[in-house]
């Protein structure tokens, strides 16, 4: 404890002393000096989200920290540090605050809707304090540190709560109504491929028209606006958007080409969109139970970033057979777009206009934007049209060798906005139930509740690291539950309206609130109003809809590259290096692209002539899967399921990490804020508890809040 005497204090000056019990453990000499090193034009590597503390002195080797928590035994008091300057090579310095003792809980000053702002806040009997704890006792010494250092709260359980100085904007920041509307589109536009291109892919191969496809898109933005609403207000409350993952299009293809499918008659678009909401809807009433019955807390003992990282990867990973042979078939509009992408996602990411990195926010749509703007120039100048050839004519009816030969350039490097533009009306508003009524097949709706599954553990990886860059601490087990529940009340929604894939929370989220900087909530929700009035102009999904499908395929290439890279980096949070780690992560990954490959194959001869595309034959497994039990349906959802590389990717990591000895530093063991003490502290609870005092009505129900 420093001197309680005031004349016995050295007189404050321009750096202030450190209290002579630092708090924290004392930085290293590179941070003492500001030295900073820089691997990559974005952040140092504390910006990833992951909490991480100083290295140890030689004194304090018997202490053991938890990478990911923090925590930290009881050690002597260390000396304090020397004085840093006041700025280093022109850097600018920011203050962390240290607890004046242990029973001071630190909360970090925060500008925020709730009523803290400026130098006063609110403490949780609703009286202002200025610059004090909880207690009421007075702030303890300055200690200046390095802008871009993560600052670390040793709070009263022993927690070291990483705040990242870096972001912009937090999880309960209100930056005003200019910024909020800049910030929220730019979250959107960021995350516009995510949005935009399932419809573009499950459409077609379900026989849909152009204007199938413009109701859909606009269906989905809809959506993924009033879902992305209830999440941040009534779920886990963090500034997730909402909408149609990768995780459900697998599966989705494979209902779509089921054998009861093919050869129909009349409108398949319908009848196959009808079969694909009644699975949703089932699938999205189990993934509802599972939240708000509680047992998702449960299951969150089996879910680590050991886990998360081969079962995400893996949802990237299966879709080979699809990207790149589709882009080939158009090879100077789809390359173009992939090297479009890459050049401004990483060539180019470090420049900056007004302060904004748009090559590296943007690069899907600038690169969509150039491709599209150069393939339509080179449409309208003829480049793709050939003498005597019609593209509307079916290539098995094309006799002249000519338009045989330029076939494939006229259907896949065009783009016509004719068709797709005139049958879209101006004025939309999508409605539940706009295709009919759902059809419910149980062997289908048993595929979906196993993906669900699969989305749900998607979801858990990215409430951690998002929680970890914006909100004060990571959610408790009860908040996630919640999350979880409503996000399968959206999934129904979604099955209501007919989206054609389930709702959950997009895992391009962590990646876009890490490069934007902005982890407002009222950002997100400002985007989600836009997006549901862009959704009510039919236009906007007759002009999406004209995008060529070798374009969506360049893009899915990046996207699905993306989610694999995403889900990989889970295993910062624990012992990358590990042996053990290292040979689950391999066995999963190997195993989830080995095993579906054995059921897509069988039975399967070299001259057999198949009723689809090559693209598309791994997801007609159940056909000819090595299950052909008498029970039709069972052959059915074991042949799928066990088809899909992400189901295989979690059986083996789920199984093998909980079973596999090692220690939670080893395994990186998610650490969940502890109920109580969440309710003790205001910070957490302005974060996560519901609006409108709704939490109040369900405060008896404990697995499922604060």
């Amino acid at each position: 404890m420093s001197n309680s005497d005031p004349k016995a204090r050295p007189k404050p000056g321009q750096w202030p002393p450190a209290p002579e019990s630092a708090a924290m453990p004392p930085s290293s000499w590179a941070k003492r000096t500001g030295f900073r090193p820089k691997f990559s034009g974005e952040t140092n590597a504390s910006d990833s989200g992951q909490i991480s503390l100083p290295p140890r002195p030689k004194e304090q080797r018997d202490a053991q920290p938890d990478l990911e928590a923090g925590r930290v035994r009881a050690t002597p008091p260390l000396p304090p540090p020397a004085p840093p300057p006041a700025a280093v090579n022109g850097t600018d310095m920011v203050v962390a605050v240290p607890a004046e003792n242990k029973d001071q809980t630190v909360v970090k000053r925060r500008r925020d809707s709730d009523g803290g702002s400026g130098g006063a806040r609110k403490d949780g009997s609703g009286h202002g304090t200025n610059g004090a704890g909880t207690n009421g006792a007075p702030e303890g010494p300055r200690r200046a540190v390095a802008r871009n250092e993560e600052v670390i709260d040793v709070e009263d359980d022993g927690f070291a709560a990483g705040r990242h100085t870096h972001m912009k904007y937090e999880l309960r920041d209100t930056p005003g109504l200019v910024p909020i509307g800049l910030y929220g589109f730019q979250h959107y536009l960021s995350m516009l491929g995510s949005l935009i291109l399932i419809p573009l892919v499950i459409v077609p191969a379900m026989g849909g028209t152009y204007e199938d496809t413009s109701m859909v898109v606009s269906t989905v933005l809809f959506v993924s606006g009033v879902t992305t609403l209830l999440h941040t207000s009534f779920g886990s409350r963090l500034p997730l958007i909402q909408g149609p993952s990768f995780v459900y299009l697998a599966p989705a293809l494979a209902i779509i080409n089921s054998p009861e499918f093919q050869g129909l008659n009349g409108n398949n678009f319908k009848h196959i969109m009808k079969e694909l909401q009644g699975a949703i809807i089932i699938s999205s009433a189990f993934q509802t139970i599972l939240g708000y019955s509680g047992l998702m807390s449960v299951f969150l003992r089996l879910i680590n970033p050991v886990v998360v990282a081969p079962t995400i990867a893996a949802v990237g990973l299966s879709f080979y057979s699809y990207g790149f042979p589709r882009v080939g078939t158009c090879l100077e509009i789809g390359a173009v777009q992939i090297l479009l992408v890459i050049m401004f996602s990483l060539y180019l990411r470090k420049i900056s206009v007004f302060g904004h990195r748009i090559f590296l926010v943007y690069a899907v749509p600038l690169g969509l934007a150039i491709t599209w703007s150069a393939a339509f120039l080179l449409t309208e100048a003829g480049v793709y049209s050939y003498k005597g050839c019609d593209v509307n004519v079916p290539a098995s009816n094309i006799v002249s060798d000519h338009c045989r030969k330029h076939v494939s350039r006229m259907k896949h490097c065009r783009v016509d906005t004719t068709h797709a533009l005139k049958s879209s009306p101006w004025f939309r508003f999508p409605y539940p139930l706009q295709w009919g009524t759902p059809v419910f097949e149980w062997k289908m709706a048993l595929v979906m509740c196993a993906v669900s599954i699969i989305s749900s553990v998607d979801s858990v990886g990215s409430y951690h690291a998002s929680s970890l860059l914006s909100a004060s601490r990571p959610p408790t087990p009860g908040v996630v539950s919640r999350g979880i529940g409503l996000e399968g009340l959206c999934s129904v929604l979604a099955g209501l309206w007919g989206t054609g894939t389930g709702s959950t929370t997009l895992t391009e989220n962590v990646h876009t609130i890490a490069v934007t900087k902005m982890g407002s909530r009222r950002a997100v929700e400002f985007g989600a109003c836009a997006l549901i009035l862009l959704s009510l102009v039919g236009k906007v999904g007759g002009f999406i809809a004209s995008i060529p499908e070798v374009m969506v395929a360049a893009l899915l290439c990046f996207m699905w590259a993306m989610l694999s890279a995403l889900g990989l980096s889970n295993l910062r949070y624990s012992e990358a290096g590990s042996s053990r780690n290292i040979i689950i992560v391999g066995l999963s990954l190997f195993f989830s692209l080995s095993v579906p490959s054995y059921f897509q194959q069988y039975g399967i001869s070299p001259n057999t002539n198949l009723s689809v595309p090559s693209y598309l034959q791994p997801y007609i497994v159940a056909t000819h899967g090595p299950f052909r039990s008498k029970y039709g349906g069972l052959n059915y959802f074991l042949n799928t399921s066990l088809s899909l590389h992400m189901v295989i990717a979690f059986i083996v990591a789920v199984i093998l990490d909980n079973t596999v000895p090692g220690s939670q530093q080893e395994r990186g063991v998610y650490v969940w804020s502890e109920t109580e003490a969440a309710r003790r502290e205001p910070a957490i609870t302005k974060d996560y508890e519901l609006p409108f005092r709704v939490g109040r009505i369900f405060r008896w129900v404990k697995w499922v809040g604060l």
